[in-house]
């Protein structure tokens, strides 16, 4: 186990992606970075495994490539309900999909070779004001980053838990080996539920289930869908279902001062969106531009300011989610006017501006879901 240090200048606590990410992001700018986990690496979560276009954008600042030996790309997003399906292609460039261990191992390995200190196995049990307790060790730092994830720790620790609101679903996933039959992300829209169809190399696709029911499993919803059951049917499951709870959070706060919070610790929005690693790398990316500078608040701004356009996609699709009737009306006006689709993921990989998402998506979709 490689020995704790007493002082260093970033103390990361949590070693997922977020707090890989933000302890790279910190080394670029100079800074000697610690990172702690109670976990050995690598770290799983049942997620959908698919990076947007702007997440691969963001992971190339940060100097991670993502191979296609070590994923499946895809260019686009297709909507299916019953019979009827949407579609439309990523406006720049293809995004990327990847079991999440794959991604967490090429985090480990950018920041090993950038010099990260790495604690795994140490459970952190307090921050204090310039420092961090581990192990019956003080080490001091001059900032502690909380990267340890939805029921994060240190966002209690630093008073930081206030939110503005909250609402949870649940999430299940599985692999199988199955040659992928799209380049696009399906989602599949049934009742109580969604089901994501992510290619993650030339032979597996990931399976992802999201619902409000605790009690639903993958195999109690698939005869919901009985076209994706036909193309799982006698597929062989290479991995056991994994569970996870998928919350909606906004937080009055992210940073008390010296220690402030990044990826699920500081907010996160619902895994509907396929924005929560995204939303990660690029909060670590300007949280080590606000500690070059040594002004948090920089931060907070800037947090503020990429959480919008995902938690506003987050209500817009939910809104779909609970309502059947305006779901199926919905993606039957866009089916007939794909255009407005192009727009609508235009807007969600951030290649559009407000203005043009409303006038090019929202006001034609509403109109046209009113005259047919």
């Amino acid at each position: 186990m490689a020995p704790i240090p007493r002082s260093t200048d970033v103390f990361v606590i949590g070693g997922g992606p977020a707090g890989l990410a933000a302890a790279i992001a910190a080394r670029l700018k100079g800074f000697d970075v610690t990172v702690a986990d109670a976990a050995q690496p690598p770290i799983d979560k049942a997620c959908g495994e698919g990076l947007m276009p702007d997440a691969l954008t963001a992971l190339e600042w940060l100097g991670v490539t993502i191979g296609p030996d070590r994923s499946a790309p895809f260019r686009g997003i297709r909507f299916l309900d019953d019979n009827v399906s949407v579609e439309a292609s990523f406006p720049v460039r293809r995004g990327a999909g990847i079991r999440r261990i794959r991604l967490h191992q090429l985090l480990l390995d950018r920041a090993s070779e950038m010099g990260v200190r790495m604690l795994w196995g140490r459970r952190v049990t307090g921050i204090s004001d310039g420092g961090a307790s581990i192990a019956g060790h003080r080490i001091r730092c001059g900032w502690v980053i909380g990267a340890d994830g939805q029921n994060s720790r240190v966002r209690c620790w630093a008073g930081l838990a206030s939110a503005y609101s909250e609402s949870s679903r649940f999430g299940f996933r599985r692999h199988y080996r199955l040659s992928p039959w799209s380049d696009r992300v399906e989602i599949h829209w049934g009742p109580r539920s969604q089901i994501y169809v992510t290619p993650v190399g030339a032979e597996e696709v990931s399976i992802a289930l999201l619902t409000r029911d605790s009690r639903l499993r993958l195999d109690d919803a698939l005869p919901c869908y009985p076209a994706l059951a036909r193309k799982l049917a006698g597929a062989v499951a290479l991995t056991a279902e994994r569970g996870a709870v998928t919350v909606s959070r906004r937080l009055r706060r992210v940073f008390r001062g010296s220690t402030v919070l990044v990826g699920d610790a500081s907010g996160s929005v619902d895994a509907i969106t396929g924005d929560g690693l995204c939303l990660s790398f690029r909060q670590a990316i300007a949280l080590a531009d606000a500690l070059a500078v040594g002004d948090l608040r920089s931060y907070e701004s800037a947090h503020r300011s990429l959480g919008w356009r995902p938690a506003f996609m987050g209500r817009l699709m939910l809104s779909l989610d609970r309502s059947s009737r305006l779901r199926r009306r919905a993606i039957k006006a866009l089916s007939s006017k794909p255009e407005i689709f192009a727009n609508l993921l235009a807007m969600h990989v951030g290649e559009c501006s407000f203005a043009d998402f409303l006038s090019g998506a929202m006001l034609p979709l509403g109109w046209h879901m009113l005259t047919t």
